[in-house]
């Protein structure tokens, strides 16, 4: 059975892999390993069915080690990010499990300072105590509960700044995003949003909510065109996700949407820092330095994002899998926060289409999943290959000229990931087959 505890976070299938007696374990050890005893600590849920049953027992273990819990309901990972701010907790837990099926139950921690706690940053710890049941208790834990939605929505919406309205479909796929709008259309003049599948429900009854699998995206795709909108989002069950497809219904690949992004920041803020992950299209960095800024790549994932931008001084980091960074947004993701500085960019411009077709100037693979005995020999291979610059920030990278491809292991299958890009697609497709052999074997 798989084991629950991820690189980032804690995900799996209620209640055979994740249950109330192991959230309660979870929450004891996280007051333990954060050191919480006597401090106040924001926890919330998203709309799951599992999610009332785990973060009681998550909440149980973090009072019983003394802690003052304050409960801010069922909000947005991003939402809950804010709700640390606004009420100075020392971090906060989320109950979710993100994008994954219905079944999954899942917790992400974070610790004092917005710091995320993963793998090298205190979850090794947490499994640890929670896996041999070393309980911690004392007195004074409590329990209270605040409203924070109102505020997030405020916060986000003193960002908009159109240049034209704005017609747009939302698909909240069942997820957490509908709730958000909800409380901040009203504050949006000049946008007309297009509901689509807004009301919470955990089971996701009209298609799982994962935006980065594109038939996951076929229905906005249609209602955008049926409609005549500007363009189309859609957002995964936690509300810290985002994905756009143009006003002809085309998917956006979200690299593109990172240079969307980064476009806005630099015409603000001159010659600032953009990050990158090192999966995303070469055409990213090629923009931000014709735009003026500076570039650097990151490795995968929200921990070591984080870290880079902070390292770096980075305004904005964007990540292939629709994760958006900001500085001003305690340097981490937000869908909604993406979501409204892409309409004031989109409303720039004639139609999205006209903002991202001189953006797509090479054939990118996407990333393609092989399952492999061992990756360590596939990336001795890559390592081999005659000409080839090779970079192991993140797994290995080879660029070759006018091609380039990134292998990296999975933290969690015996998986190996590829993405690549060409210069053409006929390069692509005459490299991603020697490629594949070299993995394969």
């Amino acid at each position: 059975m798989s084991d629950p505890f991820k690189a980032y976070d804690i995900r799996g299938v209620y209640p055979e892999q994740l249950d109330e007696k192991l959230a309660y374990h979870i929450g004891n050890a996280t007051a333990q390993v954060l050191d919480l005893c006597g401090k106040r600590y924001a926890v919330a849920r998203d709309m799951r069915v599992s999610g009332p049953m785990l973060k009681e027992a998550f909440v149980r273990g973090l009072l019983d080690a003394g802690v003052h819990v304050v409960d801010v309901g069922m909000v947005s990972t991003p939402c809950l990010t804010f709700s640390m701010h606004e009420l100075e907790t020392e971090g906060g837990s989320m109950v979710t499990a993100s994008h994954n099926p219905s079944q999954y139950g899942g917790v992400k921690i974070t610790g004092p300072g917005f710091k995320p706690v993963g793998a090298g940053t205190g979850m090794e710890e947490i499994e640890e105590i929670a896996r041999a049941g070393k309980v911690v208790t004392a007195d004074g834990g409590s329990l209270t509960e605040a409203v924070t939605l109102d505020a997030y929505a405020e916060f986000i919406a003193k960002y908009i700044d159109l240049k034209r309205p704005l017609k747009i479909v939302v698909d909240g796929a069942n997820g957490i995003a509908g709730t958000l709008f909800q409380h901040l259309v009203p504050k949006l003049p000049g946008i007309t949003i297009v509901p689509m599948y807004f009301d919470p429900d955990g089971r996701f009854p009209n298609h799982d909510a994962n935006p980065l699998k594109t038939e996951n995206l076929s229905d906005l795709r249609q209602r955008v065109i049926a409609e005549g909108a500007d363009f189309g989002a859609a957002f995964d069950g936690d509300g810290d996700r985002c994905a756009l497809v143009d006003e002809k219904g085309e998917i956006i690949p979200c690299d593109l949407t990172s240079a969307l992004l980064a476009k806005y920041f630099l015409a603000n803020e001159p010659a600032a820092t953009i990050a990158y992950d090192l999966r995303s299209s070469k055409v990213v960095a090629e923009l931000v330095e014709e735009w003026g800024g500076s570039s650097v790549e990151t490795r995968v994932g929200h921990s070591f994002i984080k870290s880079c931008m902070k390292e770096n001084g980075a305004i904005f980091a964007g990540e292939l899998s629709g994760h958006y960074y900001f500085r001003d947004f305690f340097g981490a993701d937000s869908g909604l926060y993406a979501f409204i500085l892409l309409c004031n960019v989109i409303s720039t411009a004639d139609s999205a289409s006209e903002l991202i077709t001189p953006m797509q100037k090479y054939a990118h693979s996407g990333e393609i999943n092989f399952t492999v005995t061992d990756p360590a020999t596939v990336f001795d291979r890559i390592r081999a290959i005659e000409g080839a610059e090779i970079a192991e920030l993140d797994g290995v990278t080879a660029r070759c000229g006018a091609w380039w491809a990134n292998v990296r292991a999975s933290n969690t299958e015996p998986v190996v990931r590829l993405n690549m890009e060409a210069d053409t697609s006929e390069l692509l497709e005459q490299q991603l087959a020697f490629m594949t052999d070299l993995i394969t074997g």
